[in-house]
């Protein structure tokens, strides 16, 4: 044996290279280099055989490598997986979100598109595409607590992805009980976790805590969450986590996140809402130097991390717009003589309510005044909702003074977050102190809420009735499906009675119902039920696409709020125009408010268009003062308008600062719906069929199996497992008993990762391939073609066909790759392999032939490489220009000198690597190589 030499490693089962030999006390031994696992090691002599010539599945083993070599060449070229294996066909939006991850250099980007558009169906679908590539496995995602259970829902039902909902407070509780040790991180018991954003930001003080018990929370909730170890953390509505400033809580968590993985999805509609200083520390978490210094932030600086798509540009499979249009109309809800009580309650509350808000601001009660701004809310909603409030609130006025009870700071922070029921059900539970003489007064209010009760209906409850008929009529169709958003319990429980008695089929939603609760419900209105009557919290994270007419019973003072709503039908795949019908009771200052805020917000929606509108009412960055806005025309009703026209000012104000802020998002790409038309009919699944029965049907000798079955096929692997009814495509899953085996199996990742390699001198099998062999006959080969640096590997596949008389064939050659991979239906071996010095000489003519036309291969490569290097080197340049010129500016000579030598050294150290990982080198391997032999040779 020779240096250089090829031969056979039995232990190894591939063909290897030797390198050195070496004979040592009577032991022959050599240094062999094996391709395979690109490695060199020492074997003995015998060991060594001569290159394998004949084989007993020699069709099987073609296609399985074929096939194998098709996905990795496929996936080199950023194909797309996740799409082919979950239950949704994506638009073409999602598609070129996808795209656009998974082909940039870091997987971190700011998701953007506008509210609708199924930002968490991409976010699904990057995470699955990085699990079927063997790239993460322990994800994380942060959400507002509203979100989590939608979260949770849709990776289940889209994606078939099971993640574990964590609230903080279980893991005390587990401690607590002794059932997990004191020092054990909870957060690594599950790897795919989803959490509450607020429930998890560090905590700096608390009223009554210790530092023990502060310290133990933050470890808890905090610390250890983000020391878990995860590889992919998603945040949706990330602008939360941008913070007012970086000392708030919410933005040390999303720093903390930040750092915690080395993929990062955040997702926000909203996240520059005209406030730079927020939007810079969004794209600084995707990457600290992005954005460096104080310099002017450029549509050029934050592209590359930005995927956006505006609805008006979104498009369907077929290329028609996205979204329909949508009919909005407030509708009053006029007083009759039947309802002259009900008048005067509403109109005793509101007194009621302005003299205590009024007194509460005098005393410095924040928190009752904040009961006052309800019970004006709850009057508007229904006589059931005040009655039940009035109740409850004289409960609370006839308990010992003792027993009040202190407003939790922590729920005033998130006050605003909280749908009416959650923030009545918090208030009235700490038991406020009365202010004088208000026991009376609810007393009286009560006995009246409940005379009037008990005198029939409530106009509003009479106006719903008669809009829902009215519409059945117009629509001609008496199971139209109705939503209807109500504040309250107590309203929602009072309307669902209302019409049930009148021969409707009602279910109900509310934030006070669990999981399971909830789709139950959501199953029952999507089946025979007529109408659901949901809450704010209830109606977070529904998909509702089959209703399109939509009741605001109840209108929430922040606009936004509504929209939110409508959202709920108003989604990708409506087919009908949407009818939004927003109730308010005539004759009332609320009314008023909102007659002149619609008629100005209509003003500014035209001006400046529906996304740049909702950025400014969506905003948590000192958002629009609507709570501020009602409750001043409650106590100062004679200037409700003015008010209202101020607030209507500012709003356009700052909708100027959002349009100025939008212009730093990436414009809309044109989207191409053949995209998502071909998802359908993509290969990669059969692939991945023919690669795994190809290659288990080669391992027959190690007990490997290939059974076919009543569902897709019984597995037996060469390691001894099994794997019943497996199938490989997502039309099959549902089947019973069906195991879907995709890229996402680490035994199929790992035959992709470790392609064989064909020697030189390397026998060279013969087959007939039908439509090719009865017209010319050559060599065909499949070489891999890669570009090696410090950073890793890229790497290309080239099919080759030389013709016995020396031409070289692409057309050909792609046919034959294809044909390869359909074996065994009609394709056969010959008698006539090449072997000794004849196939040394095809060897060298084909690699002749690769070097020629693989070219132009590596050429992209290296541009691409080369590319990505200069992006590096203008990023990191200007980041340490802004650094050096922030460190010029400090007073002290002494400091400013010692600072600027320690960043001369970081820069010189960022250099280095960066020079090592420029230096690019080429590889050339065969992969397969076989004679396609004349018609007429089979064997």
């Amino acid at each position: 044996m020779r240096a250089g030499e090829w031969w056979h490693s039995i232990d190894h089962d591939e063909p290897c290279r030797v390198v050195d030999t070496e004979t040592l006390w009577g032991q022959a031994s050599c240094l062999v280099w094996l391709p395979r696992r690109d490695t060199a090691v020492r074997v003995l002599q015998k060991r060594l055989v001569p290159l394998k010539t004949g084989e007993p599945h020699l069709l099987d083993r073609l296609s399985y490598v074929s096939a194998a070599a098709r996905i990795a060449d496929a996936l080199e070229r950023d194909a797309l997986v996740a799409p082919l294996e979950g239950t949704v066909i994506p638009l073409p939006h999602q598609l070129l979100a996808l795209q656009r991850a998974i082909s940039g250099d870091r997987i971190r980007y700011l998701l953007a598109d506008e509210v609708g558009l199924g930002k968490t169906i991409e976010a699904g679908l990057i995470l699955r595409e990085l699990k079927i590539r063997g790239l993460v496995r322990r994800i994380l995602v942060v959400a507002p607590a509203g979100l989590v259970l939608q979260w949770q829902s849709e990776m289940k039902l889209h994606f078939g992805e099971d993640f574990r909902l964590i609230l903080p407070s279980s893991l005390t509780a587990l401690r607590q009980v002794g059932a997990i040790d004191e020092a054990e991180n909870l957060w690594r018991m599950h790897d795919q976790v989803i959490c509450p954003l607020d429930a998890v930001k560090p905590m700096d003080s608390r009223r009554g805590w210790s530092q023990e018990q502060l310290a133990r929370y933050n470890r808890e909730r905090f610390e250890d969450l983000v020391s878990a170890g995860w590889d992919l953390i998603i945040v949706d509505e990330a602008h939360r986590v941008g913070g007012s400033t970086e000392q708030v809580a919410r933005f040390k968590l999303g720093d903390a996140l930040a750092q915690a993985a080395p993929y990062l999805l955040l997702l926000s509609a909203t996240p520059h809402q005209g406030k730079s200083d927020a939007f810079r520390r969004l794209i600084t978490f995707l990457d600290p130097e992005a954005l460096p210094g104080d310099d002017t932030i450029s549509r050029e600086a934050v592209a590359p991390f930005v995927i956006r798509t505006e609805k008006r540009r979104a498009i369907d499979a077929d290329g028609n717009p996205l979204f329909k249009p949508r009919f909005t109309q407030l509708v009053p809800i006029a007083w009759g003589t039947a309802h002259a009580e009900q008048r005067a309650l509403y109109e005793a509350v509101t007194e009621y309510v302005r003299d205590r808000y009024n007194r509460a601001i005098k005393e410095k009660q924040t928190a009752v005044g904040f009961l006052m701004i309800l019970m004006q809310r709850l009057i508007t909603s229904s006589t059931a909702a005040i009655r039940s409030a009035l109740e409850r609130r004289l409960a609370a006025l006839e308990l010992p003074q003792g027993q009040l009870s202190l407003f939790p700071e922590d729920v005033a922070d998130d006050w605003s977050s909280l749908d009416g029921q959650q923030q009545l059900d918090t208030i009235l539970k700490t038991r406020l102190k009365g202010l004088k003489d208000e026991r009376k007064e609810v007393e009286r209010l009560l006995s009246a809420a409940r005379r009037c009760e008990a005198s029939g209906p409530d106009a509003k409850a009479e106006a719903a009735l008669e809009r829902i008929q009215q519409q059945q009529r117009e629509e001609n169709d008496p199971t139209l499906k109705i939503l209807i958003f109500t504040e309250f319990v107590p309203t929602q429980a009072m309307l669902a009675d209302f019409l049930s008695r009148r021969g409707f089929t009602v279910v109900t939603l509310n934030g006070g119902m669990d999981l399971e609760e909830r789709r139950q419900a959501q199953r029952r209105f999507a089946g025979d039920a007529q109408i659901l009557i949901s809450t704010d919290a209830g109606g977070e994270g529904l998909n509702l696409q089959f209703c399109h007419v939509i009741v605001n019973y109840d209108l929430p003072w922040n606009p936004m709020k509504i929209e939110q709503r409508i959202g709920r039908v108003d989604r990708i795949g409506q087919p009908h125009i949407v009818r939004a019908l927003n109730f308010a009771l005539a004759d009332t200052v609320e009314l008023r408010v909102r007659e002149v805020l619609e008629e100005k917000l209509q003003r500014i929606l035209d001006e400046f268009g529906v996304d740049k509108l909702a950025d400014v009412l969506d905003s948590e960055d000192g958002g629009v003062p609507f709570e501020a806005l009602f409750a001043q025309a409650m106590i100062a009703p004679e200037d409700a308008e003015q008010q209202a026209a101020g607030v209507a000012e500012e709003i356009r104000r700052r909708a100027e600062e959002a349009r100025a802020g939008s212009k730093l998002l990436n414009a809309t790409e044109t989207l191409d719906p053949s995209a998502a038309q071909h998802i359908a009919s993509h290969q990669m699944p059969y692939w991945t069929e023919r690669l795994t029965l190809g290659f288990l049907r080669t391992q027959e000798s190690t007990g490997a199996l290939v059974k076919p079955s009543g569902v897709g096929f019984d597995l037996r692997w060469p390691n001894g497992d099994t794997t019943a009814s497996a199938v490989f495509n997502r039309d099959d899953v549902d089947r019973p008993g069906a195991t879907l085996i995709s890229l996402e199996d680490e035994r199929v990742r790992g035959l992709i990762n470790s392609l064989p390699v064909f020697a030189p001198g390397q026998p060279i099998p013969s087959v007939v391939i039908p439509d090719v062999s009865d017209k010319t006959a050559g060599v065909w080969s499949l070489w891999r073609i890669s570009l090696h640096t410090a950073g890793g590997r890229e790497r290309r596949f080239l099919a080759l066909f030389v013709s016995e008389d020396g031409r070289v064939f692409g057309p050909t050659a792609r046919m034959i790759w294809d044909r390869l991979i359909d074996l065994p239906v009609d394709l056969s071996q010959a008698t006539d392999d090449i072997s000794g010095a004849p196939a040394l000489q095809a060897f060298d003519a084909s690699r002749s032939a690769a070097e020629s036309q693989g070219a132009a291969v590596f050429g992209e490569l290296l541009a691409a490489h080369q590319s990505s290097i200069e992006r590096e080197r203008k990023k990191g340049g200007h980041a340490y220009s802004s650094r050096r010129r922030a460190i010029e500016r400090l007073g002290l000579p002494q400091v400013r000198s010692y600072r600027l030598g320690i960043l001369a050294d970081d820069e010189q150290a960022w250099n280095r690597e960066l020079t090592a990982r420029e230096t690019a080198f080429p590889d050339l391997a065969a992969v397969l190589m076989v004679r396609v032999a004349p018609a007429g040779t089979s064997g």
